[in-house]
């Protein structure tokens, strides 16, 4: 499943709401849970390839990133 028009936001909103916490900010968006850690670009719509390597990287099924959002 693609994602599409979902902007960096809810990304990191969604994220934390798994247990992740935003560490750094600038240009991308450092999110860690203490054993994995992410990069998220910050835009206003994310591509949904790197949304997909984003949620893989989680650890998360997209299904379970879609109950999140």
């Amino acid at each position: 499943m693609l994602f599409t028009d979902i902007s960096s936001q809810r990304v990191v909103t969604a994220l934390e709401k798994s247990g992740y916490r935003i560490i750094r900010q600038g240009k991308h968006i450092g999110m860690s849970n203490g054993s994995r850690h992410l990069v998220i670009p910050r835009h206003s719509r994310i591509n949904p390839y790197t949304l997909k390597g984003i949620i893989r990287d989680a650890g998360l099924s997209d299904e379970q990133f879609k109950e999140l959002i």
